[in-house]
């Protein structure tokens, strides 16, 4: 994670590399002072404090408090991963509730949310937040399907384009799911709802309502 944010971020730029501790320092202290202070009573200078870095250190790798919520955030979701239950069905069901257990720590909750309001009216940022968490855990529906496919449990694709028109559905139906059911109606992601929201996934509304 942190290499993909060091690519972006001074790709262009010459001079001593960047320190991996300091980027994780500020990314953690960045997370700890939306707990404690909110969106709107974060500031850079008190994420450098804690962060026991100076404050020209966070505007030589993040132009503003928006790009930096963004990177602390999408490092969260890096800690996302597929578990290996036996089968697809199971798969989901483990990597959904993982998903809504980050979405409901203070610090992803506040941030993500903050983030997406910024976006509306700037488009920097939005292409910031596809880059920076959408598009890098696609990876975890790439992962799904393979393993699905070498179970025999999916067959293997005669359409590239079409596959990745599957990916792209697949990671907005269920991170969507999610987020709207942990974030906007503040209902539980238990293991219940995970095994109705998979069932509804994998058959279709016909083959869910049929399943006992």
């Amino acid at each position: 994670m942190v290499a993909d944010m060091q690519s972006r971020g001074s790709a262009h730029r010459t001079g001593r590399p960047r320190s991996v501790e300091a980027d994780e320092a500020i990314l953690a202290a960045t997370r700890a002072a939306l707990v404690d202070l909110g969106w709107s009573g974060l500031t850079l200078g008190d994420v450098a404090t804690r962060a026991g870095v100076a404050k020209t250190t966070l505007y030589r790798r993040w132009a503003g408090k928006n790009e930096l919520v963004v990177d602390a955030v999408a490092a969260l979701f890096d800690e996302l991963e597929l578990p290996d239950r036996g089968t697809l069905a199971a798969d989901i069901e483990g990597v959904v509730l993982q998903f809504a257990a980050i979405l409901a720590r203070p610090e992803a909750k506040s941030g993500l949310l903050a983030v997406l309001a910024e976006s509306t009216r700037d488009d920097a940022l939005r292409e910031r937040i596809r880059t920076s968490v959408v598009d890098r855990q696609k990876r975890l529906v790439l992962e799904g399907r393979a393993r699905a496919q070498v179970r025999g449990e999916l067959p293997p694709e005669s359409d590239p384009s079409s596959a990745d028109r599957t990916v792209n559905l697949i990671f907005d139906m269920v991170a969507g799911a999610v987020v709207h059911r942990t974030l906007v109606s503040a209902e539980p992601v238990d293991t219940p709802w995970a095994q109705s929201f998979t069932r509804v996934l994998l058959l279709g509304l016909a083959g869910a309502a049929s399943h006992p």
